[in-house]
């Protein structure tokens, strides 16, 4: 086990201006989970090879533990790597798959044998060590790829979006199935994934990458309470916040046409902000239908069972804009209703810049 740094970290691919990564600052703890999460092309995997030495570090240097990796071969950086697409020999048994990191080590028979079954044992494989490949359902031939990992007890683990190819139901089995080997075996996890819902649910921190710049990296329920910037705001959530352009009125700014209050902290932050954009942001929990409020239209009603999302439409600045609120499932409505909006908060107010105007009592921020 070990601690991971990315000191300045920096991958610009040939023939290209803007940086993959741009100067990667990131520090993983010792036995720490750690996502990487964002869209396609925000440089998550690159960050990863980088660090597992399939991609060059351009500038800045990247350490495991207290060792310069910068420009170690892979096989010499002491991690296992488990992909996207398994990557297993279809010729050979889930025995031998698990057993090949050991065999190119010249580790001998027996010693090689015990280690396979101790994994095996670990990930509930030990009946279909004599199997190949082709018999095993997507998330067994998971498992034999994390078994042929665990087998070689590296300092670091690097997982490259490894449940994507699951369907719905298994992915979600695999991802706590997942997250409890990696507590039980207390190995540095760095985890890469596209999808925000995996990587809150499964990451002890999660680092949040756009077009190859760090936006955020905070534990998961401080990225959804205190996002840093207009980014984060908009990636993560399940459903996304609802965030529109607003205007300030002492220490009030507009939805609609309600007048919300804020903390006297960003009210005091508005007084100084220039005539530039501003933006309210508030989760689809945190507005209410009712009786008085905000009017509103309702277009789409999207059914969940346990909850029930309604998309409205409501004039806010002098235009027609589109909302989302979560309601229970009981909460009976259809396409043309009206209803009256209540903001229940909270709201957050982004700057002109895009960051989010902070209040002086927030905490993990």
């Amino acid at each position: 086990m070990a601690v991971v740094r990315y000191q300045d970290a920096t991958r610009t691919y040939p023939g290209t201006k803007a940086p993959a990564v741009d100067k990667l600052n990131l520090t993983i703890d010792d036995g720490e989970f750690l996502v990487l999460v964002g869209p396609s092309g925000s440089g998550k995997s690159t960050a990863l090879r980088m660090l597992a030495g399939l991609e060059a570090c351009d500038e800045g240097s990247i350490f495991i533990g207290d060792r310069d990796v910068t420009l170690v071969q892979p096989k010499d950086r002491d991690v296992a790597m488990v992909f996207q697409s398994y990557a297993l020999y279809p010729h050979m048994t889930v025995a031998q798959n698990m057993g090949f990191p050991l065999r190119q080590q010249k580790v001998p028979k027996e010693e090689r044998a015990r280690q396979v079954m101790e994994a095996a044992r670990i990930l509930d494989l030990v009946e279909y060590l004599d199997r190949k490949p082709k018999q095993l359902s997507g998330g067994q031939r998971q498992r034999v790829a994390m078994g042929r990992a665990i087998v070689r007890h590296p300092q670091v683990f690097l997982m490259d979006e490894p449940l994507s190819n699951l369907d719905a139901k298994l992915r979600v089995q695999t991802r706590s199935e997942l997250k409890d080997l990696q507590a039980r075996l207390g190995v540095t996890t760095v985890y890469v994934t596209h999808d925000q819902v995996e990587a809150m649910t499964m990451g002890q921190r999660v680092a949040i990458l756009d077009y190859g710049v760090m936006q955020q990296v905070a534990e998961p329920n401080t990225l959804y309470r205190y996002p840093a910037n207009l980014f984060v705001a908009g990636f993560i959530g399940s459903p996304a916040m609802n965030l529109l352009p607003t205007t300030h009125e002492g220490d009030s700014v507009v939805f609609g046409s309600a007048r919300v209050p804020v903390d006297a902290a960003v009210a005091e932050q508005l007084a100084k902000v220039g005539p530039g954009q501003l933006t309210i942001g508030i989760r689809p929990q945190g507005l209410e239908p009712g009786t008085a409020g905000v009017p509103a239209q309702v277009v789409v009603v999207e059914e969940l069972g346990s909850e029930t999302f309604v998309f409205v439409e409501m004039e806010h600045l002098g235009q027609s804009t589109r909302v989302r609120v979560r309601v229970d499932a009981d909460f009976r409505v259809a396409r043309g209703d009206q209803l009256f909006l209540k903001v229940l908060g909270p709201v957050h107010v982004f700057g002109p810049d895009g960051l989010r105007l902070k209040t002086p009592n927030e905490t993990g921020d």
